[in-house]
């Protein structure tokens, strides 16, 4: 037999940012693969909806609403899964923000902030979670959700781009360094999605024509698109894949908007 094992039954997945849109998606998708999801937010009422839709699925779920800014929170949160499930098998660094200012209109506040949260947040939790894959010997995978503006340059958003760049060259390097304990470390890079962040913007008929025509599959992305991906990556479907990122972005890289 040739056909690898996409189900990841027994495992356990940590999602930042699961309360709404790709984190939403992602966690309840990792439940339909098998797995048992600690959902992590700010908002608790948006994480007790992902919640409710996971026990539907019969998986167990954790809400743990966590500042994904702060260490101590961070190492908290990490240390309740470990006592409550034992293990964690795969995270995906989903906790993301963006402000769409000039570049020579960025603040020092705004700085600080989307770095914190875009690629701060996603270090310190590969480092705890990391360091407990590495405990347990049993290898694991971690997933962060970059952008095509980690690739190409785009309008606006110099920060979120800057955070996004970052994001794929720490894949690589993570990938590097963990690959020895058996970690497999991958991004994924999203053109744009049909989420409550972009429905502003999507709702602009001139921008969305702007954004069809660098997109040669002529059409926004849909959440079940980047659900598949990130299960083939935590999958035994992917274990030999790491340090890549996987632009899911309906061919826009292709030549940069």
């Amino acid at each position: 037999m040739f056909l690898p094992s996409f189900n990841l039954s027994g495992k356990v997945a940590i999602v930042t940012g699961a309360g709404r849109g790709i984190g939403r998606a992602l966690a309840i998708g990792l439940a339909e693969a098998g797995a048992d999801v600690a959902l992590i937010s700010r908002t608790e009422a948006d994480l007790e909806r992902t919640a409710a839709s996971i026990h539907e699925l019969g998986r167990r779920t954790l809400i743990l609403q966590t500042d994904v800014t702060s260490r101590e929170q961070v190492r908290d949160t990490v240390e309740r899964v470990m006592r409550e499930w034992g293990e964690i098998d795969l995270l995906i660094n989903n906790a993301g923000m963006n402000i769409r200012s000039k570049a020579l209109d960025v603040t020092d506040e705004e700085w600080q902030t989307i770095m914190d949260t875009n690629l701060k947040s996603a270090f310190m939790l590969s480092q705890e979670v990391g360091q407990r894959m590495k405990e347990m010997n049993n290898g694991g995978r971690i997933v962060n959700i970059s952008s095509v503006a980690g690739h190409v340059a785009l309008r606006t958003g110099v920060v979120y781009a800057a955070t996004k760049a970052a994001m794929i060259q720490m894949t690589k390097v993570l990938a590097m360094e963990w690959g020895k304990y058996g970690i497999n470390v991958n991004s994924i890079g999203p053109w744009y999605f049909k989420t409550p962040l972009t429905e502003k913007l999507l709702a602009d008929e001139d921008y969305v024509r702007d954004i069809l025509a660098v997109t040669p599959l002529n059409r926004v992305g849909e959440l079940p698109e980047l659900v598949g991906p990130v299960v083939f990556l935590c999958s035994e479907a992917g274990s030999y894949v790491t340090g890549q990122t996987l632009f899911v972005d309906g061919g826009m890289t292709i030549h940069g908007f």
